[in-house]
């Protein structure tokens, strides 16, 4: 069965917004895996803009479920990783300024980069993912490098799924073959929402986990935490 791991960084960004603890991170991390979610998700960038390393600090003691880091392996990230020893990493090639995750690893052309990153986390017992665009290639490059499994960074989706959405999800099933006959977890996340992700599961079923944010925080303003997740976890039935 897919698992959804929600995505906390909007809620830090909100918090960050005006100082304070309001809304609480790690509460909200609490309230997430008591609603239902079986993972919580924590992208913390080198600026602290929202998520900090001492939030990650703070929520892994209380996680029950599956905490999944996700980062560029720069230095103190990795630090970070080896000390708090969360479930899983998830290895994304984001720049400092960068407002959000815009596209995956070119696994070849970073082959030996990611082979040492990920030795060194599989080394400390973390199940290591590796962030890509939907390409067979990219890939079977993650395989190469030894991660346990890839994440396909499904914006391209998202954003053809109202147009034609089964030109949309071409791409992401042959990725996600490749992944399965290679014998690799599937992840899957960005800009997956309500309205586009039961399509996506129906089609890639054998979808290991959704890492979902900014959408699911949304929905949570008009809906309520508890009754947002319950919609999505249907989703994925």
């Amino acid at each position: 069965m897919t698992k959804l791991s929600v995505n906390i960084n909007k809620v830090a960004t909100l918090r960050n917004a005006r100082g304070g603890n309001n809304p609480d991170v790690l509460q909200t991390a609490i309230h997430c895996q008591d609603f239902g979610a079986e993972g919580i998700t924590v992208h913390p960038r080198p600026d602290e803009r929202h998520i900090r390393y001492q939030d990650v600090r703070d929520i892994k003691p209380h996680i029950t479920t599956e905490l999944n880091i996700e980062g560029n392996p720069i230095g103190k990230y990795v630090d970070l990783v080896l000390e708090v020893k969360p479930t899983q990493v998830t290895l994304v090639p984001d720049g400092d300024a960068q407002l959000t995750s815009n596209h995956g690893w070119d696994t070849i052309e970073n082959k030996g980069f990611l082979t040492d990153i990920v030795g060194r986390f599989k080394e400390a017992g973390i199940r290591t993912s590796i962030f890509v665009d939907p390409d067979p290639k990219m890939v079977e490059g993650a395989k190469t490098c030894g991660a346990d499994r890839v994440e396909l960074y499904t914006e391209p989706y998202a954003s053809g799924y109202a147009t034609n959405r089964d030109e949309a999800i071409k791409p992401f099933v042959e990725a996600a073959i490749e992944a399965r006959q290679l014998q690799m977890g599937l992840n899957a996340g960005h800009d997956l929402s309500l309205e586009n992700l039961h399509f996506f599961h129906q089609r890639i079923p054998w979808v290991d986990e959704v890492s979902i944010g900014h959408a699911l925080i949304c929905d949570a303003l008009y809906m309520g935490l508890r009754e947002t997740i319950k919609l999505y976890l249907a989703c994925l039935k």
